[in-house]
């Protein structure tokens, strides 16, 4: 019976081993991107609410400066800069 030398069975198991650690990686990133992207929706279901219920305390044209939260009306057209 003809055999492959160890020299070429260890190349072989090793790529092999690595090729499959790699594959799991792969499934793991995409459990993990699957994630972060229902936490990315969840987060604008968020941020839309607080965004509506800004509007409806502040108005629906009130500007939030996100560094110091102070509150100023958004500039109409035709207005003085």
């Amino acid at each position: 019976m003809k055999k492959i030398t160890d020299e070429e069975l260890n190349s072989l198991q090793t790529m092999t081993a690595e090729f499959n650690k790699l594959k799991t990686q792969l499934g793991d990133l995409a459990l993990q991107k699957h994630g972060i992207c229902l936490r990315v929706e969840e987060l604008k279901a968020e941020f839309q609410g607080v965004e509506k219920s800004l509007m409806e305390t502040y108005g629906s044209d009130s500007i939030i400066n996100m560094e110091t939260g102070e509150i100023k009306e958004k500039e109409k057209d035709g207005e003085d800069k």
